[in-house]
């Protein structure tokens, strides 16, 4: 089928529905209006708003519409295609409804895709957990200023538009500036510069987005930042899988990720989850970060695994890359992150400082200088 989007001629897609049939012809844009009535599954938006409908063919009693859709789901395209030929087959006057569904894979899509770095940026590294709750805004925030404490110039970047902490966590409810070409001046912290949802909005605020706003805002805050020269950009994901994880792996080339979880099983199960995504879209998985390793009690000195023993180790074996480092749980890493001020900045007087400075140093070294 020759398809066409209403500005081409109408005789150039006649041959694939074969005889012409005489009298009242139902027009595109009726069929078009029909179609807006179709919501993607899971979804309030309709495939029209979404961008799914790539033609529209019609010949006298016969209709041809052309969707192109990326999903993982098989059920998805076939759920489409059955309200499709029930939205336009119901129109007055339709007598057949011929659909072609173009189906890719998010992964291929991604795959496929053009990877570019961020001009002054060395090294794109993400920090991605595959469940919340395990530690990984904490973990980001302090390994990315124990990076600067080590002398690299660091960017943090906090991808979760959901749930963004940053502004929290750094101790600033500063708004960032917009510069001549209409750039986001990044919020400078601890020698850091930050950027997030969190200096963009009121603390109490919800983030309503869906699909396509989120692509648009994660890719701007990469590619619509003046980051200047950096030599480590650190990226915040938020846990789990979806959509923005796809569009930054898409969007901008990571030297690497690291993926943070905590020892028991039920963490470990969604940490894989997360390397085999990064596997998929050839991303290098440089280590595992273990948070919450253990307990070292202050009146007996001894360690207590509350979470299970070793488990990030063993995982780390397991899937053949290092273990980047071991946190334990302590009460003043809590603290340091609800008075914005990282727990790596107290020096060697904390046992996790301590711990994440040597996390620091392991990573930095996995990153050509």
């Amino acid at each position: 089928m020759a398809w066409h989007s209403g500005d081409g001629s109408k005789e150039a897609c006649l041959s694939r529905f074969g005889t012409h049939l005489d009298g009242p012809m139902i027009t595109e844009n009726e069929v078009r209006l029909a179609l807006a009535q179709v919501k993607y599954p899971g979804f309030s938006r309709d495939i029209a708003s979404f961008g799914l409908v790539k033609g529209v063919v019609v010949e006298g009693a016969k209709v041809g519409v052309l969707i192109e859709v990326t999903t993982s789901d098989v059920n998805v395209p076939k759920q489409l295609e059955a309200s499709i030929r029930g939205v336009v087959g119901a129109l007055s006057g339709v007598q057949a409804v011929e659909v072609e569904m173009k189906v890719t894979s998010p992964l291929k899509a991604v795959s496929e895709s053009v990877q570019q770095g961020i001009p002054g940026v060395r090294h794109i590294v993400a920090v991605a957990s595959g469940k919340g709750g395990v530690g990984k805004s904490t973990v980001a925030s302090n390994l990315a200023v124990a990076l600067q404490m080590e002398g690299l110039k660091v960017g943090l970047l906090d991808c979760d538009l959901y749930g963004p902490s940053m502004g929290l966590m750094f101790g600033t409810d500063r708004r960032p500036t917009v510069s001549d070409d209409e750039r986001m001046n990044p919020i400078e912290q601890y020698g850091l510069k930050l950027m997030g949802m969190s200096f963009l909005i009121e603390d109490e605020a919800p983030v309503i987005l869906r699909g396509p706003m989120v692509t648009r805002y994660t890719q701007q805050f990469l590619r619509q930042v003046n980051w200047g020269d950096l030599d480590v950009l650190v990226l915040d994901l938020p846990p789990g899988t979806g959509d923005i994880q796809l569009t930054i792996v898409q969007t901008v080339a990571l030297a690497g990720a690291v993926i943070v979880t905590t020892p028991q099983e039920v963490a470990l199960i969604d940490a894989r989850k997360a390397v085999k995504m990064f596997e998929k879209v050839n991303v290098k998985v440089l280590g595992l970060v273990e948070n919450m390793s253990y307990f070292l009690c202050p009146g007996d000195g001894k360690k207590y695994f509350l979470f299970g023993e070793e488990g990030g180790k063993k995982e780390a074996s397991r899937l053949g890359v290092p273990l980047l480092g071991e946190i334990p749980i302590d009460i003043d890493t809590r603290k340091g992150g609800d008075s914005g001020r990282p727990i790596v900045l107290t020096g060697d007087k904390s046992l996790v400082a301590q711990a994440f400075r040597n996390t620091a140093r392991q990573l930095a070294a996995l990153l050509p200088r």
